[in-house]
C-alpha cells in the first residue's frame, strides 16, 4: 500500500564523478571536515576516532574528508588535533584509513597550520603569522611574523605531511584554506602586510597557497589527490574579495588542484551566522551563488559547496544545475552519520537541524557576546556528539546547551566560547 510519500530524484546526486586525477567518486556527497577533537595526545589519532570514523566509512559518501590535521605539532588549533610531521604514528594512521579501504569510500586528510588562530594556551609557544596583527577575538595572542625561511619549511611540512597521509593508506589530502587560518592569513590584505615575496599585492599574498599546492603535488604520486577549501571571501572591509578567489580558484587549477570546496568567512566574522538573504535561504547553501560566479573558470576541477544544505531537493538542484558538482555535509552527519544512505537508498527528504542556543540570554547577555557564545555552544553541541559515536553510542539529540557549555569549557578552558569553525 503507498504512503503517499513521494520518493525524491536523486539521479543527479547518485552519479558517480571523476577527479582530475582519475580519481573517481561513487556519489555527489562528501563528508566535508568537522574538529572532532579526539587525537590523542601525543597527536596521534585515538581508538576513538578510528571508531567515529568507521560510521562515515559505512554511510553511503562518495568521499569523506577528515578534520583538522596539524602540520606542526607546536601550533594546534584545539587540544585533541592529530599532528602529522613525521612517521612517528604511521601504524596509527594505517589503521584509521584501513576502515575505508575496506569500504572503497575515499579518505582524504584535511591537512592545516593555525597561523595566528593557533591555542598559545596548549602549545606554549606563541603564534606565527604573515605579519604581527592579531585576530579580533577573544582571547587572541599577538602573533610572530615569520621569516622567509620560516615560510619555506611550513610549505615542506604540508608536503611532508601529504606523503605520510599517502603511505598511510590516505586517497588524498585537502589544504585547509579558510575561516582564517594561515592559508587564509596569507590571502587577506587584513592579515598580510608584508612587502616581499610573500605580500604586497593579491598575486604574492597567493604565492603561499600556490607552493603549498605545488609542493605536495611534488612529493606525491600521480594518483593521490590534492583539494583546498577555499573561501569565497573573508567578509570584512578591505579583506580577501570574491574577485581575488576567482583569481585564486583560476591559479590552484594551472597548478593541477583536484578539488575545490568553497566556504567562506573567519573567527573574526564568520559567513554562517545571522539571517541568510532570501536567495540563499530559497537555495539553502550558503556559498552557492559564488560557485556558480567561478564554476566556468574550474573547467574539469570539481566544484564542493558546504553549508546550509538540508532538503533532499534543493542539494539534487544544485548539482542539476552545474552551479556545484559535490554537496558538503557537515553538522548534519553528527546526528544521521549515515546521510546519503539515508537519502539514496531510503529516500530521506531531509536532514534534521539542530541549532543550539544558551540559555539564561537575560543574564548572560549582559557579561558576554550572545552571538559568539551561540556559535560557541551550537559547534560544541556537533562536537559532543562526534564524542558520542566515537565512543560507541548514539548522537543524542536532547543534549542541553548547559551540559554542552560545561563541557566546552572544560575541554577548551580559557577562550572557549569564541567563535570557531570546522
Amino acid at each position: 500500500m503507498s504512503t503517499g510519500q513521494i520518493t525524491p530524484v536523486v539521479d543527479h546526486l547518485a552519479a558517480p564523478i571523476d577527479l582530475p586525477n582519475g580519481q573517481r567518486l561513487a556519489n555527489r556527497f562528501m563528508k566535508s571536515a568537522l574538529s572532532e577533537s579526539l587525537g590523542d595526545r601525543d597527536g596521534s589519532p585515538s581508538d576513538r576516532l578510528e571508531r567515529l570514523y568507521a560510521r562515515w566509512a559505512d554511510g553511503g559518501y562518495g568521499l569523506v574528508v577528515t578534520g583538522n590535521v596539524m602540520v606542526d605539532r607546536r601550533h594546534r588549533g584545539e587540544p585533541g588535533n592529530v599532528a602529522v610531521e613525521d612517521d612517528r604514528h604511521l601504524d596509527q594512521l594505517r589503521h584509521w584509513a584501513r576502515g575505508f579501504q575496506d569500504s572503497g569510500t575515499p579518505l582524504w586528510m584535511q591537512i592545516n597550520h593555525p597561523g595566528r588562530q593557533a591555542n598559545a594556551l596548549i602549545t606554549r609557544n606563541r603564534p606565527v603569522a604573515p605579519s604581527a596583527i592579531t585576530a579580533k577575538v577573544p582571547g587572541a595572542v599577538k602573533p610572530r611574523a615569520l621569516e622567509d625561511a620560516e615560510i619555506r619549511d611550513i610549505i615542506e611540512r604540508y608536503a611532508t605531511t601529504a606523503a605520510i597521509a599517502e603511505a598511510a593508506g590516505f586517497s588524498g589530502v585537502q589544504v585547509h584554506g579558510a575561516h582564517g587560518y594561515l592559508v587564509t592569513q596569507f590571502l587577506s590584505p587584513l592579515s598580510n602586510q608584508r612587502d616581499d615575496a610573500w605580500g604586497g599585492d593579491s598575486e604574492r599574498r597567493r604565492r603561499f597557497a600556490l607552493e603549498v599546492v605545488s609542493a605536495i603535488k611534488a612529493a606525491t604520486g600521480p594518483d593521490f589527490a590534492v583539494g583546498i577549501k577555499l573561501n569565497s571571501a573573508d567578509f570584512q572591509r578591505g579583506g580577501f574579495t570574491e574577485e581575488e578567489s576567482r583569481d585564486v580558484v583560476t591559479a590552484l587549477v594551472d597548478r593541477g588542484i583536484d578539488m575545490i570546496e568553497i566556504s567562506g568567512g573567519s573567527y573574526e566574522a564568520p559567513a554562517m551566522m545571522g539571517a541568510m538573504r532570501a536567495s540563499t535561504a530559497a537555495r539553502e547553501a550558503y556559498f552557492l551563488e559564488y560557485a556558480a560566479s567561478v564554476r566556468h573558470l574550474a573547467g574539469v576541477v570539481p566544484i564542493a559547496v558546504t553549508g546550509g544544505f538540508r532538503s533532499t531537493a534543493a542539494m539534487e538542484e544544485a548539482v542539476a544545475s552545474g552551479d556545484c558538482d559535490i554537496v558538503g555535509l557537515g553538522r548534519p552527519t553528527c546526528i544521521v552519520p549515515d546521510a546519503p544512505r539515508s537519502i539514496l537508498e531510503n529516500g530521506r527528504t531531509s536532514l534534521p537541524s539542530a541549532q543550539v542556543r544558551a540559555g539564561l540570554r537575560a543574564v548572560l547577555g549582559k557579561v558576554t557576546n550572545l552571538r559568539t557564545m551561540d556559535s560557541a555552544i551550537d559547534l560544541s553541541w556537533h562536537t559532543d556528539q562526534l564524542h558520542r559515536m566515537g565512543a560507541g553510542k548514539e548522537p543524542d539529540l536532547d543534549r542541553s546547551w548547559l551540559e554542552t557549555a560545561i563541557m566546552l569549557g572544560l575541554r577548551n578552558g580559557p577562550g572557549a566560547f569564541r567563535e570557531k569553525r570546522g
